[in-house]
């Protein structure tokens, strides 16, 4: 790009006649990359997902203008579809727990997830996870930048540990709070892992991506 072009501009929603004419965004100020956009059954506006921090949750932009965040919580929260009644369905990771399917209740702010599937307890309930740190420190020019540190199941925080550290590629993407097999196996393996989202990760704003 040249200079001065940016390399990344966070995504905005926007609507307009099926039959053509201008385009209007609904998204308003917000700074963030929407995904798996579904109207609401009465047309009154968009459900969708976005990053914010290394998690993920549930936004709603009115048709007439305006965002604002139905579910809260440290997970990544897909949508998979919505009913007519504002039940939705999706999926569902954290630190200790891969993907579930889940349901909840968008009519209801910052309603409680509801597990409909628990496909992997039975693997979960026979190991010991790696547990994981979340840590912010503040970089050059004072930019604020999240990191998490995955410790060895059992670790022993007398003891040194050999350090493998994880760099996402990119540099737009970023890495999240959802469970990561990989990152399991290296602490499996008596690593500890540091993996951390600086300047140029997504999920953070345009100015910092």
């Amino acid at each position: 790009y040249p200079a001065t072009k940016a390399s990344y501009q966070a995504s905005e929603v926007y609507v307009m006649p099926v039959e053509g004419g201008a385009a209007r965004k609904i998204s308003g100020t917000l700074d963030r990359d929407p995904g798996q956009l579904m109207w609401a059954a009465d047309g009154s506006g968009v459900y969708f997902s976005s990053d914010e921090h290394g998690t993920s949750n549930i936004f709603f932009a009115a048709a007439n203008g305006g965002v604002r965040q139905l579910t809260n919580g440290s997970h990544v929260l897909s949508l998979g579809s919505i009913s007519r009644n504002g039940i939705a369905a999706g999926v569902q990771s954290t630190y200790d727990r891969p993907n579930d399917v889940v349901r909840v209740d968008l009519q209801k702010k910052d309603s409680p997830v509801a597990y409909l599937t628990h496909a992997n307890d039975d693997v979960l309930d026979r190991i010991q996870l790696g547990s994981v740190e979340k840590i912010t420190y503040t970089s050059t020019s004072g930019a604020r930048i999240d990191g998490w540190i995955m410790k060895p199941p059992s670790f022993d925080p007398s003891k040194k540990y050999p350090l493998i550290m994880e760099i996402h590629g990119g540099p737009h993407g970023a890495y999240t709070v959802a469970f990561s097999p990989q990152f399991q196996n290296f602490a499996a393996n008596g690593f500890v892992v540091f993996y951390t989202n600086p300047r140029g990760s997504t999920g953070y704003g345009s100015a910092f991506g």
